[in-house]
């Protein structure tokens, strides 16, 4: 039984949440202060986080940040906020996903689902040694180099970038990059991929301002071309 880790002031979604993920099988912790939370990923080191932005004692942002520079647990948002700014940064600072209220408990646990698939998958994924250019990726490490640098990447980053990696020149549409990581192919997924790509390409330019190794195939999808 996977465990879940829920960091949320709302009593009305903690319990609906509660409900919705644990008629799926899922055992779930709640949480409405981040020290709270953030104690109790500590002590129960749990299978994924699902974050709050707004808590009354501190920013889910903040919270993020903190259990990035040291954890890569999967992390689900919750926002409230439509602006574009807010769900990209929550992506840039390590959010596997996100969804904004209101929101359908079916459309969380589905998420859930998907991301936990995904992680489970990339810990079975075994592509050879690659180098490909300015590119090294050392499997046993899961950390890809760039330029001799290494990249500090999410774990949907990484799981991207490997599979672009692993087919240099072939273009893979958002589906398929979907697929190639455990997701269901939904138009709301597909726009998270686009997310991806956005922030990655800006880790690979703060490296090498001079080049965007990640092409963008109009109407088809993404491709890594040969640097």
């Amino acid at each position: 039984m996977s465990s879940i880790i829920l960091i949320e002031d709302e009593a009305a979604i903690t319990d609906t949440l509660r409900f919705a993920l644990e008629r799926e099988g899922f055992a779930v912790s709640c949480y409405t202060l981040a020290r709270e939370g953030e104690a109790a990923i500590q002590a129960q080191k749990p299978d994924l986080l699902i974050l709050d932005i707004g808590l009354p004692d501190d920013s889910g942002l903040e919270v993020l940040k903190r259990l990035r520079r040291h954890s890569e647990l999967p992390v689900l948002l919750l926002t409230a906020r439509s602006e574009e700014f807010d769900r990209i940064l929550g992506l840039e600072l390590g959010a596997d996903d996100y969804v904004l209220k209101p929101f359908s408990p079916r459309e969380v646990a589905a998420r859930v689902k998907a991301i936990l698939k995904r992680s489970s998958l990339s810990a079975a994924i075994s592509h050879s040694a690659i180098n490909n250019g300015l590119f090294v990726h050392d499997t046993h490490a899961k950390r890809v180099q760039y330029a001799g640098n290494n990249l500090t990447l999410t774990p949907s980053e990484y799981r991207l970038l490997i599979t672009l990696l692993a087919h240099p020149g072939q273009v893979f549409s958002r589906s398929q990059l979907l697929d190639a990581l455990g997701e269901a192919a939904e138009d709301s997924f597909e726009r998270t991929i686009d997310s991806h790509i956005k922030s990655l390409r800006a880790k690979l330019r703060v490296v090498r301002p001079d080049l965007d190794p990640i092409a963008t195939h109009r109407g088809f999808g993404y491709a890594l071309e040969q640097v």
